[in-house]
């Protein structure tokens, strides 16, 4: 080593020695750090477990990889400062953002929704606890109803053998040890259960009767019920399930066969019900394109959705601006009250301007129609065009004093001698403002218009507080009305009404982030076009 090299080494490792006493803390900072490294540690353990007893292998290898991440990073002192600072950051964008988005994604592939919620098994023994029938000359088991750690249990005896058993909906019966009885031979205790009295069964009659109690492990096709609480008797069900070939067959001989997109389907095309989730590729997609039911409805919705962003944007920002140039004179008096009353609208919460707009513009008893237009009879919010015409009155009033703040900041950073050297060479005050200050103000301001092109592309909250997307499409059964944005659509579609799809909706949210990047991507384009320009 030579002697230079070895004063390189030395200096490093003062620097290092001094780095570790100015950073690496107490003692009781140290104890501190691994105890909370061993409760994370310990939830993600717990978390691990969890995963992998709902089989879920992606989510156990997701919450190990963080865990072992985390505690490399910050277990060793003084190393990786960098990712220190980094790493709470970084975990959160993928669990919350890249996360979202790679699910929702997913979902889009899926027939996930309404009567397609669990899986292929989950849906055998749906379909087989929703057809039964009481079996025919079974005896009646004396029973009694009981609450077991907050659960509802079923408890009987056996009729053959004279054996206490009790099961709920999960558990399927089994022999309980200790049961007494009184002196008519009913139920009276039994270790473990809280016998429900007369009155808490007359209360839960309904929660009793549709307690379904498997009578053995694995058997999803016999049940115990009971509908008074004293007296169960068996129940199986008229579908029987073959594992070897997959089929479904009722008491009839019908088979249901699986069609390859979660149910099973009978050769006349009756689908039983529930199904199960499956992956279905781009049929989400192409549903949205070509089905006629949804493609109508979706391309009316975005080409308002379109309409709207644009307008919303062009409509607020040119009162904001036009605002902006006419409190920016230097000889208007009250310039600050001026400025404090336009940016009112601003101080209130969003969705409760809209409340209030929406009973203004009701059309009986509105403010607008009783009191400004003289007691008229406008259907502001049940006419298809009027209501979107509503829409953009009220989103130009909650829009403007946000314009009117960035533009009057970005007029008051034009220098003054560009524009005294327009007025000495005797530009009117239109060719100022079109050739010197709107091209000017479009550097810093065009990002900010394409922020909020995509904000109002996903105004969601005016919408569905407005007017709730209506008023309603007649030629189509999706909820959806002439109002509607697309993510106020992909709301409906994925979680309002009786047939909910969440792929169907997730295809949507796929197809609205690809139109938003596209739309931000080109914009971006052409705000650096203007930088060179200027």
């Amino acid at each position: 080593m030579s002697p230079s090299s070895s004063i390189d080494h030395e200096a490093r490792e003062k620097r290092v020695a001094a780095a570790s006493g100015k950073y690496s803390g107490s003692l009781w900072a140290w104890i501190i750090k691994i105890a909370l490294l061993g409760v994370l540690d310990a939830i993600a353990v717990y978390g691990v477990l969890t995963a992998i007893a709902h089989q879920s292998t992606v989510m156990a290898i997701g919450i190990g990889a963080i865990a072992v991440i985390i505690t490399l990073i910050y277990l060793p002192p003084n190393r990786l400062l960098p990712a220190k600072y980094l790493a709470p950051g970084l975990i959160f964008m993928l669990i919350f953002s890249v996360g979202v988005m790679a699910y929702t994604i997913y979902v889009g592939f899926t027939n996930y929704g309404d009567g397609h919620n669990g899986s292929r098994d989950d849906a055998v023994a749906a379909i087989q606890r929703n057809n039964q029938e009481r079996v025919p000359n079974a005896p009646a088991y004396s029973s009694a109803v009981a609450d077991k750690n907050g659960t509802l249990a079923l408890i009987v005896i056996d009729p053959k053998t004279n054996k206490v058993q009790a099961g709920t909906s999960a558990q399927a019966l089994e022999p309980v040890e200790g049961a007494e009885l009184n002196s008519l031979g009913n139920i009276k205790t039994a270790p473990g259960y809280r016998i429900l009295s007369f009155s808490e069964v007359s209360q839960r009659s309904d929660d009793i009767s549709k307690l379904q109690v498997p009578v053995s492990k694995g058997s999803s096709a016999r049940f115990i019920r009971t509908t008074t609480g004293s007296q169960a008797f068996e129940f199986t069900s008229t579908m029987t399930y073959d594992k070897t070939t997959g089929t479904m067959t009722d008491k009839k001989g019908t088979v249901y066969k699986d069609n390859g997109h979660g149910n099973f389907v009978s050769k006349s095309g009756k689908a039983l019900e529930p199904g199960w989730k499956v992956t279905v590729g781009f049929e989400n997609f192409k549903r949205a394109l070509t089905d006629h039911d949804v493609r109508g409805p979706f391309l009316r919705v975005t080409a308002w959705t379109f309409a709207f962003a644009v307008l919303s944007v062009f409509t607020t920002f040119a009162l904001g601006l036009a605002l902006a140039l006419l409190f920016n004179d230097t000889s208007m008096k009250g310039q600050k009250i001026y400025r404090i009353l336009m940016l009112l609208p601003y101080a209130f919460p969003g969705f409760l301007s809209a409340l209030v707009w929406s009973g203004m513009f009701n059309q009986e008893f509105g403010f607008i129609n009783q009191v400004l237009l003289g007691g008229a009879s406008i259907p502001w919010l049940t006419d298809p065009w009027i209501a979107k015409a509503a829409v953009l009155i009220v989103n130009l009033w909650l829009g403007f004093p946000y314009m009117f703040i960035v533009s009057t900041g970005a007029l008051q950073s034009i220098p003054d001698d560009i524009l005294e050297a327009s007025r000495i060479d005797g530009a009117s005050t239109w060719r100022t403002f079109t050739k010197i200050k709107l091209p000017l103000l479009m550097v810093p301001l065009a990002p900010l218009l394409i922020s909020s092109f995509a904000f109002n592309f996903n105004n969601f909250v005016l919408i569905y507080m407005l007017t709730l997307g209506g008023p309603r499409f007649t030629d189509t059964s999706l909820d959806v009305g002439a109002t509607d944005i697309l993510i106020s659509m992909v709301y409906k579609v994925a979680f309002s009404g009786a047939g909910r799809d969440y792929g169907l909706a997730s295809a949507f949210s796929v197809i609205i982030f690809i139109i938003v990047g596209v739309i931000s991507w080109l914009g971006f384009r052409q705000t650096k076009a203007l930088e060179e320009v200027n």
